[in-house]
């Protein structure tokens, strides 16, 4: 294979992160279609959304561990040949039982996509660039975010919501493309065994991490599950309002990836510990903001730049940490944000239903990240630093 850059081997993970980011995120959008096409509740298509998040956590480690010994690049291939097909069957679901199959089957390459990619990222990169890598996988994630969720909800609205489902594919069939010219054919030293692998859960600076993210970060998901009926009923925005909203959230999320990718490996505890004391802080206002629409949008922009700003940070404290797993970090980090997900938004669905207004959610939501921050602030007393030593860069 013809030797291609560090940057065009990330330019292509991106694209296949993208796809990935725009599946999982853009039915948010397509609710409503789904349940007039498919002829079901709209509250029926939500586990378009659950069964996603709890199938990337429950299905990423157990693909990961089943295919220790593929190559990198083979695996990858695969995977993004599994993606292909489940937005097929997405375009082509003929009702609602299929369609949440698709689900099923595009959420067991998530997590194992998303690890595979990282841990090739890092070893491509020199060690002052290791973190960057890891925000440039999660960028696309972001970007899809910011420009692929609006305009794939855009489409679907307009014209028809399989069409959604074949685009992506589409940009599945570029990432395959683009994965068997780019990859790198490497391969660890030594071949992971189970065992090994599994043994990260014996890791107390990884447990560490896994909490903040599962009884902390989980706090975001609390509160942007709803962020959209909150624009709508305490700001009054219409759609448009709600478009722009959204759309500086991404814009947010991926300024907020970007810097976070430019910190040094020996800072990753301190600027975690900065970032999720001033995500709480922005929870804590953000009703408040939503009373004024310009300070709505600025509400907005800050959430999505303190949810991602975070992000990067816990993924990059994982995978070095797990020293003993380096197969199974990176796909350990994407299932145990997807766990996240589905915790914060049922805390969330909850709390609504049993009466708490958007003001009390988002304060739980703000406690839960505070609360993630002082656990990081105790839990750096332990953890061993050495695993987070940077060479200067050169």
């Amino acid at each position: 294979m013809v030797n291609v850059s560090r940057r065009v081997v990330l330019a292509v993970f991106m694209i296949g992160t993208f796809a990935i980011g725009m599946t999982e995120y853009v039915v948010t959008g397509l609710l409503t279609q789904f349940a007039q096409d498919l002829d079901v509740q709209v509250a029926t298509t939500g586990l378009l959304l659950s069964v996603y998040a709890i199938s990337v956590t429950v299905f990423g480690p157990a693909v990961r561990l089943l295919t220790l010994r593929f190559s990198p690049k083979l695996l990858l291939l695969i995977l993004t040949a599994v993606f292909i097909g489940s937005n097929v069957v997405a375009a082509l679901a003929p009702n609602f039982e299929t369609l949440l199959l698709s689900r099923l089957l595009s959420a067991t390459m998530h997590a194992p996509f998303f690890g595979l990619t990282m841990s090739l990222a890092m070893a491509i990169s020199p060690p002052h660039k290791k973190t960057s890598s890891i925000a440039a996988i999660n960028g696309g994630l972001t970007i899809a975010i910011m420009l692929g969720v609006p305009f794939g909800s855009f489409i679907g609205a307009t014209l028809d919501w399989r069409i959604v489902f074949w685009m992506i594919a589409a940009l599945g069939v570029i990432t395959l493309i683009g994965l068997f010219f780019v990859t790198p054919n490497y391969r660890p030293k030594e071949i992971p065994k189970v065992r090994n692998e599994l043994s990260v859960f014996k890791n107390k600076n990884v447990l560490m991490v896994i909490f903040i993210i599962v009884f902390g970060f989980s706090g975001v998901f609390t509160a942007y599950t709803f962020m959209e009926p909150m624009l709508r009923d305490i700001t009054g925005f219409g759609a448009l309002g709600i478009t722009i909203s959204m759309f500086l959230f991404g814009v947010g999320a991926v300024s907020g990836n970007f810097l976070s990718g430019a910190v040094q490996p020996n800072m990753l505890t301190r600027r975690l510990i900065m970032t999720m004391a001033a995500l709480g802080v922005i929870l804590l206002l953000f009703t408040v903001m939503l009373g004024t629409p310009v300070f709505a949008y600025l509400a907005s922009f800050l959430f999505g730049a303190g949810t991602f700003g975070t992000t990067p940070l816990l993924n990059a404290k994982i995978i070095f940490a797990a020293v003993e797993a380096p197969a199974l970090a990176g796909t350990l980090a994407a299932s145990v944000f997807n766990l996240a997900n589905s915790i914060g938004a049922t805390l969330g669905s909850v709390l609504l239903g049993s009466g708490l207004g958007y003001t009390g959610i988002t304060l739980v939501a703000a406690g839960m990240i505070l609360f993630g921050g002082l656990s990081m602030v105790i839990g750096s007393r332990f953890e061993d630093k050495s695993l987070f030593e940077s060479p200067q860069q050169s």
